[in-house]
């Protein structure tokens, strides 16, 4: 424990954050790895169509995702800083009622699901070509939404202790399972798109176990004890405060994804649906290492912030917004350079590939930024600002882009969907500059006042 703190408080800020950042972008990448393989088995072996059932599946994912995202980095953003602060008791019930609150929340969640499955996905975009395929996926993968949201978010708290090669071997474990899995059932078993989704589930259930292994025989700072499986007011109101941001990122993903969708409907066809769910997923594989330093930044900034060592906070943010940047850059040259690649890895069919080169190149504009945005948002969820978050998270998906795809393409047709995400890519990291030098400002007052 000591030597945690150490470690957290007195380590050299590059080492430290390299040394919390690498083991996350090899889980993540392995993991994001996962899902492109994953596309490309069901699009070579379902058919693109497929491919467009799951783009018009996700936004129910996302919600799921969401919840899992909003109590993970909530309670791992208080666990770090009660560590900081030495209160290891007030971090294990921190724990203890994450896995409570995310276990009652997600239980409902897959009830609601089970009851208005086929309405759900005609209002997200379904049609009469994507919907059996997209029921086939949701009505395997919703028995897996309890434990797949308690892999997600226990793997912040593994993180937030300062473990991060036990939340990256996690990581890799499910994501090597769910693609070994994906390939007996997809070809070998010709189960087609629900091989998919059970092969996910029972990924899902191997991190689980994986993770309460760790707690209950590792050596985790922290133990789940049953006694901290209870809500209390203070706790429930400062994870859910905290993560709030990281709730509304999803739900306004996933609003915005059925928004796009019904638009790429509405302007373009079916195949328009499926080059969206191709490019995200390309999109989400490249971002994979920026997102885990984002990961290895958090539980730094957190610790450091509840130790009052500002000067840390601020040079943890610099690096971290450097090296997210240049991955911004890499993965805008890797598709302004191979657009064709990109979409033909997924799908032989010239149509797709066709609209989809076309997509890719309005979409990747305002990608270089994605990075310094992504950190800044970080930035106040680690020391506990949930508001400043909300409103990064809110600017880029709600209030900039969501109004921009519903209003372009009145005036420059499907064209006008595609062009809506770097003007908000652009605009958002604006906003992200303006809050960050005004945080800055406060630590630097924080600082002097206690000088005093």
């Amino acid at each position: 424990m000591d030597e945690k703190r150490e470690m957290m408080g007195n380590e050299p800020i590059n080492k430290l954050l390299i040394k919390f950042s690498v083991p996350a972008i090899i889980g993540m990448i392995v993991n994001a790895l996962y899902n492109i393989v994953d596309g490309i088995f069901i699009g070579q072996g379902v058919g693109p169509l497929a491919l467009g059932g799951l783009t018009i599946a996700m936004p129910i994912m996302l919600v799921m995702m969401a919840i899992a995202f909003m109590v993970g980095t909530g309670a791992a953003s208080a666990i770090s800083r009660k560590i900081g602060e030495k209160n290891i008791e007030g971090a294990q019930k921190v724990l203890g009622e994450a896995i409570f609150l995310n276990l009652i929340i997600n239980s409902i969640v897959t009830i609601i699901i089970f009851i208005f499955m086929d309405k759900l996905l005609i209002l997200f975009g379904a049609t009469e070509l994507t919907i059996n395929y997209a029921r086939d996926y949701m009505s395997v993968i919703a028995y897996g939404i309890v434990l797949n949201s308690f892999a997600m978010s226990t793997n912040n708290y593994v993180r937030a202790e300062g473990n991060a090669k036990v939340a990256m071997i996690t990581m890799i474990v499910g994501a090597v399972i769910n693609i070994i899995l994906d390939a007996v059932f997809i070809f070998a078993l010709d189960m087609g798109i629900k091989g998919a989704a059970l092969a996910t589930v029972i990924a899902q259930i191997f991190s689980a176990i994986w993770l309460l292994l760790y707690y209950i025989k590792g050596d985790s700072i922290l133990k789940i004890k049953i006694s901290n499986f209870k809500l209390t007011k203070e706790n429930v109101k400062e994870i859910i405060m905290i993560g709030m941001a990281a709730f509304f990122r999803q739900i306004a993903g996933s609003v915005l994804m059925v928004i796009v969708n019904r638009s790429l409907i509405k302007y373009g066809s079916d195949y328009h649906v499926v080059v969206l769910g191709i490019i995200n997923r390309f999109f989400m594989f490249m971002f994979m290492p920026l997102f885990g330093i984002a990961q290895g930044f958090q539980p730094i900034a957190g610790f450091n912030y509840g130790a009052k060592k500002f000067d840390r906070v601020q040079e943890c943010f610099k690096y971290a917004s450097l090296y997210a940047s240049i991955q911004s850059v890499v993965a805008f040259l890797v598709m302004f350079l191979f657009p064709k690649f990109v979409i033909s890895i997924f799908t032989n069919d010239v149509n797709t590939i066709n609209i989809g080169v076309n997509a890719l190149e309005m979409m990747i504009w305002g990608l270089p930024f994605i990075g310094f945005q992504i950190i800044g948002s970080t930035l106040f969820q680690a020391i506990g600002k949930g508001v400043e978050s909300l409103i990064l998270t809110m600017s880029r998906q709600i209030i900039l882009l969501i109004p921009l795809v519903l209003i372009l393409p009145l005036f420059i047709g499907v064209k006008g969907i595609y062009y809506s995400y770097p003007i908000s890519d652009i605009l958002s990291t604006v906003i992200t500059f303006i809050l960050v030098v005004k945080e800055n400002k406060i630590f630097k007052l924080d600082e002097i006042q206690g000088e005093f």
